[in-house]
């Protein structure tokens, strides 16, 4: 099928009265009065206050999403799409669309109401009581065969039309008076506000009134200027329904008592000038005008969602996303919204379905505020809206949505709430390589990220006394041979600290190093991407090691906070690059950092065997730090199933007093060791620590013990070798004693 241009014919005129015809509509003539008859005045200016308290921030929203990017076909949908990624916009989309096309039934159904007079006739006349599909059905289907034979240009003409009686109908109210007999005073009482506990049972009533402000937003496919038509048109039309409302709240309020207003549903007709025939024909027009709102909008929601290949069927998205050649007209969208507003037709009774379609236009206005909140918040450079609306205002919108949804009915809400996830998970799982929310939430993550360092960075700078925990920096040109050094980074960063692994490339940063360093990084992510990767990862490109160490010393932690551990790793049967990280040492202790020197051994680490940790007391900063970080590396998942045993060597005759020491240095800290994983060793003339960690910790999944790096110097190999029975070993040293509170 050849691709069809569609001629956009529209200026602002059509998105206002699109707009102000479906605010406009049945619930102002009919539940207006018993609204005001329930609450009084004030207690029905409060449902307007909080129905426009989302409205509004929805309609500057929406104004201010259209004139940041070109708004093509689909309106809402397209604007949330567009922000949201397609994957969250067609879960919203579908949504939407079923509100519009279910939204054609209320409204024909409301409008059935306008010819009562008929249905009484017939029963007083025939004693025939004629369902109301009488009337709904065959109006559905001549609405129907206008728009489709005509299209939207011929449905704008007879918008303009209703609309004239509709407003003729309105004046004729505003001017009229209490009808003969009336027990209204003609003033509005001062205190004219009761039964508030009833509030929000009339605000579920009345809300769809406050939901047809995005109508005209729908035709943004067929507008000439998008980004001009949609914000004048949809702010004008909300301030003018808002307006009406109040002044329609007020003529009843002074023109019936409560009592009649509660006992007569179109009690405006006993007030307006020739009520009996103008209110009837306000609300024919009225409803007949929302309804064709909703027909002409609904139609180019369904197009959008297929142009955007939606649906699961090609077959079925070229069908729906297809227009007729002559003047572009959704012909086949138009044909599924008339049969699904022709099913609830049939029902008859759509009170229930109402609530759900508000639920589900709430769901959308709550999206166009929190997007518009997003955005603001996230400060993209791409983000240039022409008219702008206020941050605080779009949360509002939201905040206000979410909590009108609950009220209205809890039970809807969830159910529309779980509706939504479930379409989504289903969009998700056949459209999964279709992103765009990480992008909007990653720009407000980034703004968070960006204010807590630059706050962290301020408050660690007047704070004298600091709590310590790792900030660790790995470098390691190992990455795709052995991940013990990321594994051990991981088991420092997963709770307690934060770990930056640097991948190192050896070379000079060039246009060929950078492009090598770009997919080996992508690599790196794809290789550590788990649900307990807690690591952030990057590359460095070095000439030599030194460099590299030089270069990742002054370069600032990511977390906002220092980096004051550095990690390296070697092959404990291959020791080949242990000789560089040891020429390296003195260098590294320069920078006032703790160091963590693992030797991975070739076996396979079998958690369940414990973390064994042997302590020096006459190394107190290193017995600080080996406690502590033996408990943060317990605390991963990895670990779960595991134990930590203590080992403290002494003099002979000092067991007695090793062994209190370590026990209040564990009960204080209150660390998870228990007396029997502490075991104290004398050690007599001859032995040696090396030999004891061989023949104690031979089977432990990870052994850590201490060392100085000044003793590395001349013959480091050797004091790091000889471990060949144990497993894999991590070497600690600490900068400075920490205090384990």
């Amino acid at each position: 099928m050849e691709a069809t241009v569609t001629k956009r014919k529209f200026g602002t005129a059509p998105v206002y009265f699109t707009a102000i015809s479906t605010i406009l509509g049945a619930i102002l003539f009919l539940r207006f009065g018993f609204a005001v008859g329930t609450l009084g005045f004030w207690g029905t200016m409060l449902i307007i206050v909080m129905g426009h308290a989302v409205t509004i921030p929805t309609a500057l929203a929406i104004s201010e999403l259209a004139t940041n990017k070109r708004v093509e076909g689909g309106g809402e949908y397209f604007i949330i799409s567009r922000s949201f990624g397609l994957n969250i916009g067609a879960t919203i989309g579908f949504a939407l669309f079923m509100s519009q096309a279910i939204s054609v039934a209320f409204y024909i159904i409301a409008f059935t109401e306008a010819f009562e007079f008929f249905f009484n006739f017939v029963a007083g006349r025939f004693s025939v009581v004629l369902p109301r599909q009488v009337i709904s059905l065959p109006a559905t289907l001549v609405l129907g065969l206008v728009i489709l034979r005509k299209g939207s240009g011929t449905g704008m003409k007879m918008l303009y039309a209703v609309i004239a009686i509709l407003f003729a109908a309105l004046l004729l109210f505003f001017l009229g008076r209490p009808a003969h007999g009336s027990l209204a005073t003609g003033e509005l009482p001062v205190r004219d506000i009761r039964n508030m506990s009833d509030f929000f049972i009339v605000f579920a009533i009345c809300f769809p009134a406050f939901t047809g402000m995005t109508a005209g937003v729908g035709l943004s496919g067929d507008l000439r200027n998008p980004a001009r038509a949609i914000p004048v048109g949809t702010i004008v039309a909300t301030v003018t329904g808002m307006l009406v409302y109040m002044m329609v709240i007020w003529k009843l309020a002074v023109s019936a008592s409560p009592e009649e207003m509660l006992e007569d549903q179109l009690i405006m007709g006993k007030i307006a000038i020739g009520g009996a025939v103008i209110i009837p024909l306000g609300l024919a027009a009225s409803t007949l005008s929302s309804a064709l709102g909703s027909v002409l909008v609904a139609p180019r929601t369904l197009q959008a969602l297929a142009k955007d290949t939606s649906f699961p069927s090609m077959r079925l998205n070229r069908w729906l996303s297809s227009a007729r050649s002559s003047d572009g007209e959704p012909v086949n969208a138009t044909i599924v919204t008339l049969l699904i507003a022709s099913a609830f037709v049939a029902l008859g009774n759509v009170n229930a379905v109402a609530e759900i379609i508000s639920m589900f236009f709430l769901v959308t206005y709550g999206s166009l505020c929190l997007i518009s909140f997003l955005n603001h918040f996230g400060s993209s450079p791409s983000y240039r809206p022409s008219f702008r609306s206020k941050w605080y205002l779009s949360l509002t919108g939201f905040v206000v949505a979410v909590i009108v949804m609950f009220r209205i009915n809890t039970l809807y809400a969830l159910t529309a709430t779980t509706l939504i996830i479930i379409l989504y998970s289903y969009i998700n799982h056949y459209h999964k390589s279709r992103t765009g929310l990480e992008s909007l939430f990653a720009n407000v993550l980034f703004q968070i990220n960006r204010n807590l360092q630059v706050y962290l960075q301020k408050s660690e700078s007047k704070r004298k006394d600091r709590e310590w925990r790792p900030g660790v920096i790995c470098i390691s040109k190992d990455s795709f041979k052995r991940e013990r050094a990321f594994r051990l980074l991981n088991w420092l960063s997963y709770s307690y600290g934060f770990g930056t692994y640097l991948h190192r490339i050896d070379g000079y940063y060039s246009r060929v190093t950078s492009q090598q360093a770009k997919e080996e990084l992508e690599r790196l992510i794809e290789l550590y991407e788990t649900s307990h990767n807690h690591v952030y990862v990057d590359t460095i490109i070095s000439p030599s090691y030194t460099s590299a160490i030089v270069q990742a010393m002054q370069v600032p932690g990511i977390s906002g906070m220092e980096n004051n551990m550095a990690v390296f790793e070697y092959d404990k049967e291959n020791p080949e690059n242990l000789g560089e990280i040891i020429d390296n040492m003195r260098l590294i202790k320069a920078g006032d950092f703790d160091i963590c020197l693992l030797a991975s051994a070739s076996k396979e680490i079998n958690y369940s065997k414990g973390i064994h940790v042997w302590i020096d007391f006459n190394e107190p900063e290193n017995a600080s730090l080996l406690i502590l970080l033996s408990f943060i590396i317990a605390g991963h998942p990895d670990w779960k199933k595991s134990f930590i045993k203590v080992f403290s060597t002494c003099k002979p005759g000092q067991s007695g007093e090793t062994q209190q020491a370590l026990s209040e240095l564990v009960s204080s800290g209150r660390l998870p060791i228990t007396e029997n994983n502490i075991e104290i060793i004398e050690i007599t003339h001859g032995g040696s620590v090396k030999g004891l960690i061989n023949e104690r910790s031979a089977t432990a999944a990870l052994v850590m013990t201490g060392f100085r790096p000044e003793m590395l110097r001349q013959n480091g190999e050797t004091i790091l070798g000889g471990y060949d029975e144990a497993g894999t070993i991590l070497f600690v040293n600490s900068q400075y004693q920490k205090e384990i509170l």
